[in-house]
This record gives structure tokens, sequence and C-alpha cells, in this order.
């Protein structure tokens, strides 16, 4: 067999195993390291994985992952996403869908201190639903916003969707940080209005709750302000290049222990548990991200990765087309796949692809994470589906419906993403670097 005849074998094994249920982390580095000896040689292979595994375990940019999944972990062992719900309602519950609206606004606010899709989905089903089903809203409405709003923890920073791309890629992942708050925050502009028009269409799924004075606006603001500072450091000090993300993660995961521990919110027990948590996550993604750069070395040495830019760019179509493609690629993969298996499986084909079509990165980085976001939640296999059917007590046939308006809100949010690159780019191409 030829390298690329081989290349192709390996890749079509580790799509078959991974959906036979084998452990992705284990799957890309045996696989690797099989395709390595058979193409170089065993000693060869066995030095090249040694290498590889030294060089990505004492990486400097891996610290990155650790610190804000120590901060996600902090987050959530707080009371920061119900602070945000009840901020969030005390401003717009009053007005019909307005509840709901203040589940989108407080799972964008949530995210910014979480990071991970599914958890702002389960920690929104816990608080939201059951205060959205006190005042009779519409349960479609009230499922169907908080599995789209979960989707905002893997866009809006800080977004280990994003530090993965960024190790997988050797893109700054400040300025993919950066490129997503534009994005996250126009996408939960796009919920609202969608919340707007449901309820301008059949008034009773989402009645107005009694109105809030001034006082008790702006008082709501002492229950987020500490959330929103820390938020405002972190990101506005990678912006301005004051500290680099790995610093920021830093500076997070002690903002968020001291925030919670001055609130009472976690004592030695929780403390403790966030760092096994912590340990535990940290090493699932290490072992993915040693598995990954053994695997894509395997597919360097079969030049898969360049035959496959070559073949695509040869064909002569508009790259929009093949943009399009990919775009469906990816939602059938995010029904089945959770995204961080994703990223491993198509960056080291198809991204240099992208590059050689002349996308810009970060832009295609944002769109990447947003696609793959909207499988998250597209029936019949979505994964946040089934982890919000966990904490709400609705059936699965209602939940598919649910999201069925959201995910026509996300495909037109993806379409303006796409017709304006600048949505993405402008504040990364502005930030200073340190």
């Amino acid at each position: 067999m030829s390298p690329t005849e081989v290349g192709l074998a390996g890749f079509g094994l580790m799509l078959l195993l991974i959906l036979l249920g084998v452990n992705v982390a284990f799957c890309l580095i045996a696989l690797g390291f099989i395709g390595l000896a058979m193409i170089i040689g065993l000693e060869p292979a066995l030095s090249s994985v040694a290498i590889i595994s030294f060089e990505r375990a004492t990486a400097y940019e891996f610290a990155v992952a650790p610190l804000f999944l120590l901060m996600s972990a902090f987050v959530s062992r707080s009371d920061i996403g119900k602070e945000a719900y009840e901020w969030a309602r005390a401003w717009v519950g009053q007005y019909r869908g307005g509840l709901a609206m203040a589940t989108s606004g407080a799972c964008g606010l949530f995210a910014a201190c979480c990071g991970s899709s599914l958890a702002s989905a389960v920690a929104m089903g816990r608080i939201a639903y059951p205060e959205m089903k006190r005042h009779n809203y519409d349960s479609r409405l009230s499922t169907g916003i908080i599995a789209a709003g979960g989707t905002l923890g893997i866009l809006i920073p800080p977004s280990m969707g994003f530090i993965l791309i960024g190790i997988l890629t050797q893109m700054s992942i400040g300025k993919l940080f950066i490129a997503g708050i534009i994005p996250g925050i126009i996408c939960v502009g796009f919920y609202i209005v969608t919340i707007y028009i449901m309820c301008k269409i059949s008034p009773s799924i989402g009645p107005a709750s009694p109105r809030t004075t001034w006082k008790q606006k702006v008082g709501s603001f002492r229950l987020t302000w500490p959330v929103l500072a820390l938020f405002l450091l972190v990101i506005g000090g990678i912006y301005g290049g004051v500290f680099t993300p790995t610093e920021a993660g830093g500076i997070g995961a002690f903002g968020a222990l001291v925030i919670s521990l001055v609130r009472r919110q976690i004592d030695k027990t929780g403390i403790w548990e966030c760092l096994l948590d912590t340990a535990k996550m940290s090493a699932m993604m290490m072992a993915l991200i040693i598995g990954a750069f053994i695997f894509n070395q395997f597919l360097a040495v079969t030049r898969i990765p360049f035959v496959a830019s070559e073949w695509v760019t040869g064909l002569g179509l508009n790259r929009y087309y093949i943009l399009i493609i990919i775009i469906f690629l990816y939602l059938i993969l995010g029904m089945i796949f959770d995204i961080y298996a994703i990223l491993i499986l198509t960056l080291p084909i198809i991204f240099p692809t992208m590059m050689a079509l002349g996308f810009n990165p970060i832009w295609y980085a944002v769109i990447m994470v947003r696609v793959i976001e909207v499988g998250l939640i597209s029936p019949p296999f979505g994964i946040n589906l089934f982890g919000l059917a966990g904490v709400v007590d609705v059936p699965m046939g209602t939940l598919y419906r649910s999201v069925v308006p959201f995910i026509i809100s996300d495909i037109l949010n993806i379409a303006l993403l796409i017709a304006v690159p600048s949505l993405s780019t402008f504040l990364p191409e502005i930030m200073l670097s340190r």
C-alpha cells in the first residue's frame, strides 16, 4: 500500500472505531502510531510518538486549558447562573416572552464564565425552566431557548472550543477569544428577535410577568457586577495586551474562587471537588491533544491533507460552494459527536483546505464553532437536547420541535456571519499584542 492508501485506510478505521464507541484519544494514538510504523518504521515511529507526547505535555500554551477549566468549575459551583437570570429577568421580564428573553441573556452572561455548551444548557434548565413553567410559558418556547442559549457557551469567551482550535492550528487563542464576542452578542440578539416574533404570533406562549421598578432594575446589578467585572478584566486584559490568555486563565480562576468564597458559595470540599474535576478534564484534553498531534503527524506523512487541499482547489468551484458543503458536513457531525471530537477529526484535513481557498482563519474558526453548535441542538441526535432532557420533565418529541425556530434563527445568523466577515475579524485585527 502507498502512504496515501495507508492514510485513507487509517482515517476510515478511525471513524469506524469512534462510531463503535472506542475512546477518541486512545483511538487516535493507537492508529497514528500504527500508521507511522507502517510507513516510516517501528523505531522512528516510537521516537516520533515520544517527542510529540513530551512536547505537547510541556507546551506553555496548553496551560490555558486547565486554568479556564478551573474557572468554569468554580463558576458552576456558585449561584452565578441563577443571579444572571435574575438580573436579566428584572430588565425584560415584564414583556411578552420576557422570561425567555431573560434566559437568552442569562445564557450569554453564564457562557462568559463557563465556556461549555452542555454545562450552560443544563444549568439554565435547572434555573430558568421551573420559573417559566410557573408563569405558564409554553414548554416548547421554554426548552427551545434553553437548548439554543446553551450553545453560546462555546462561542462567547472563554471558549474551550477556541482553545482547542488555537492549540491544534497554532492560531492566537487570545484573538480567537476576542473574535467570538461580537458574534455571541449578535446571536443573543437573534434569539431575542425570534422570541419576540413567536410571541407576536402566539401571545399565549409567553405571557408577560409583573413589571419591575427602576429601583429593582438598577438593584439587580448587585447580583452580577462581580461576574461582569471579572469578565471585563480577563477579556479586556487579553484585548489590551496586558496579559496572555494563559495568564488571563489564572486571573479568571483566582477571581472566580475569590467571588465564590466572599459570597460563601463554596467550602473546602467544594474547592477539592473543583480541583479534582479540573484534573480529570485536563487529563482528558491532554490525551486528546496528544492523540490529535500524533494522528496529524501520521496524516502529514501520508500527505492526505495536501492531496485533499490540491484536489478541492483544483475542482474550480466557487469557494463559497465548498464552504456550504463543509457547513452541511459539520451540521451532520454535530448531531453525532461532541465538539472536541469533531474538531480533532476534521481540522487536519479541512482547515488546510480552507486556508488554500483564501479564507481568513479567525473568521473560519468562528463559523466552524457556530455551525457545530447548531448541530448539537439538531434532531435526532442533538447532544444538548439529551443533556437538557435529564433536568426538565419534557418528552423528547417536544424538545425536538422546540428548537426548530431557533435553528432557523441560527442559520440566518450564520448567513450574516458569512456575508459580513468583519463581524468576526474586526476586534482581533485591532487588538493590541503583548
